[in-house]
């Protein structure tokens, strides 16, 4: 029994040894050679390597929201040319998963200004990212010492040992660089690497759109969690923008097809409504509405362009990062946005706005037949 007892811890000190030694998934990486390593096109576990990023980098700057914020928010931007960025959105994040994030990196650091995309669907308090492990988030100033104890315990897992071995034996993937090698920006080559995988941005179109009917939000428990949020944040001096992403024209068509534009109305007005009260306390929060139907909005896709591939666009769901500059140089004094990109919402602009974008919509129908076509469609489905 005793030889056996021996045996077995060895084994597993040996597997757990290896395994946080090999770090497969970047777990504990900040400037480290192995972030500099090609992987797999999909992230595992990137929510553990964003909060230990932040525990290391401290950023002055940080981004969240989901997938779309993460693949189209350059942190090398204009706006910030002497401060630090880090993205620190999460594939899949609800508006729950964003705000752990800026809890996260609020009681680590000083967070000079915010950029936090959000979009109706995932407007809600559930857990999107099934790896943002509450756990995770710091509660105290030992963050980085209960985070030794919290990866070492991680690193005893089958999963994370088969993978270790593929990264020795050099068949874990070589397809593009971590999201941490760009500070937290998810890597054009993973994108690609996504997309083809898929059968290129044709086939994904109708699948994206799909995806983003799913979503349960906007809820009235998500809106008063961010006004909470908000208090936080604005009480610690930070400046807050606020954007409703940019995706692509069919999506928002889907949603209005759906049934559900009454209820994205009244989350633009609650929105609006937040804004100002922040605003007349003093807190420099600013909320643009980037979503709808504008000149970057409604490109052509390919099934109509008969173009491989799309100019500001992965596919509907997911903007590049030609769009992700747009966005922040309107929101932030920059003059490289198109005149109808990005519309602040607050109380006085915002019926104008709403009237505006329901003519904009029923435009769109006339001129992309297709495309609306398709979105009745999707929305028919449900």
């Amino acid at each position: 029994m005793t030889v056996f007892c021996a045996s077995s811890t060895f084994v597993v000190a040996g597997v757990m040894g290896l395994n946080y030694q090999v770090d497969p998934y970047l777990t504990h990486q900040w400037q480290t050679p192995r972030m500099q390593q090609l992987g797999p096109s999909w992230e595992k576990l990137s929510a553990w390597g964003k909060t230990y990023a932040l525990a290391k980098f401290k950023p002055a700057v940080l981004y969240v929201g989901n997938s779309r914020t993460e693949l189209g928010l350059p942190t090398r931007a204009e706006p910030f040319p002497d401060l630090d960025v880090f993205n620190g959105a999460l594939s899949g994040a609800s508006l729950g998963d964003a705000m752990a994030m800026v809890d996260h990196a609020a009681k680590l650091g000083q967070l000079k200004t915010l950029v936090w995309g959000i979009d109706a669907p995932s407007f809600t308090m559930e857990i999107g990212n099934r790896d943002f492990d509450r756990e995770l988030v710091a509660n105290g100033p030992l963050y980085l010492w209960r985070r030794a104890l919290i990866n070492a315990k991680r690193a005893f897992a089958f999963d994370m040992t088969e993978d270790s071995i593929r990264v020795l034996r050099g068949t874990f993937g070589g397809v593009c660089h971590s999201s941490l090698a760009s500070y937290g920006q998810r890597n054009d080559a993973c994108a690609y690497g996504r997309i083809e995988e898929l059968g290129g941005t044709g086939a994904v179109i109708v699948p994206r759109v799909r995806d983003y009917l799913r979503g349960t939000g906007p809820t009235d428990e998500a809106m008063r969690a961010l006004d909470r949020s908000m208090a936080d944040v604005c009480g610690a001096g930070t400046r807050v923008r606020l954007y409703l992403n940019p995706t692509h024209a069919m999506t928002t068509d889907a949603l209005y097809w759906a049934g559900k534009w009454p209820a994205m109305e009244a989350w633009q007005r609650s929105l609006a409504s937040m804004g100002q009260r922040y605003r007349a306390a003093g807190c420099d929060l600013r909320i643009f509405d980037f979503s709808g139907f504008n000149s970057v909005t409604t490109e052509a896709i390919p099934q109509v362009s008969r173009r491989p591939d799309m100019q500001y666009y992965w596919e509907t769901s997911h903007y590049r990062s030609n769009v992700g500059a747009m966005v922040l140089a309107r929101m932030f004094g920059g003059d490289d946005a198109p005149a109808d990109f990005g519309v602040e919402l607050s109380p006085e602009k915002l019926a104008a706005h709403q009237a505006a974008m329901r003519l904009a919509r029923d435009r769109y129908h006339l001129a992309h037949p297709v495309e609306t076509s398709m979105a009745r469609e999707i929305a028919a489905e449900r």
